[in-house]
């Protein structure tokens, strides 16, 4: 009764019965290896997928909350010369400014970008999406603004601009203060 469960063992010349009908007779299937199927040595480092790195304006914020008196004391642990304090001065406004056009670019990129899909998404009669696009395009221009407003700021060295550079200053004075400390103020006569 279940005989057409059963398969030819030498290269499938049997044929089955099934329902009155014989079948063709088909050839045996190939040994598959274990190799191709189980992989046996170590394991292999992968490239990793490029990631999208987004620059957005936390970015920017984190930059500028970081506790760059604790750099400017340890800078001054270092290399207590003033010219020294200038160039990390002029490094630091440098950094910012990378910053902040790599922040403006991530903006200016995700509205155009946004303006797109703002386009596309009307041709289709999209009504709600469009307007939730316009919001996205509103939120980002506006960081737009105010990211151009820090960079002014920065090339006036006002704003968020002159604290960092004020708490950079106080860590590297309070650094050559904690050498001439150590080196002079602690001695005996």
């Amino acid at each position: 009764m279940l005989s057409f469960f059963k398969r030819a063992d030498n290269d499938g010349a049997k044929t089955t019965h099934f329902n009155g009908h014989y079948q063709t007779p088909t050839p045996a299937l190939p040994k598959v290896e274990e190799r191709v199927f189980v992989e046996t040595g170590a394991p292999k480092d992968q490239a990793q997928a490029p990631t999208q790195i987004d620059h957005h304006i936390g970015v920017l914020y984190a930059f500028m909350d970081k506790n760059h008196e604790v750099k400017g004391y340890d800078d001054a642990l270092l290399n207590p010369d003033v010219s020294n304090l200038n160039q990390n001065l002029e490094a630091l406004k440098s950094e910012l400014v990378r910053t902040l056009n790599k922040v403006k670019t991530f903006y200016e990129d995700f509205v155009q970008e946004t303006e797109f899909h703002i386009t596309s998404r009307s041709r289709s009669g999209m009504v709600d999406m469009v307007e939730e696009l316009e919001m996205k395009k509103k939120i980002a221009q506006g960081h737009i603004d105010k990211v151009k407003a820090i960079e002014a700021d920065t090339a006036r060295e006002e704003g968020d601009c002159k604290g960092i550079l004020i708490s950079y200053t106080r860590g590297f004075k309070n650094g050559l203060a904690a050498i001439s400390h150590h080196h002079i103020l602690s001695r005996r006569f």
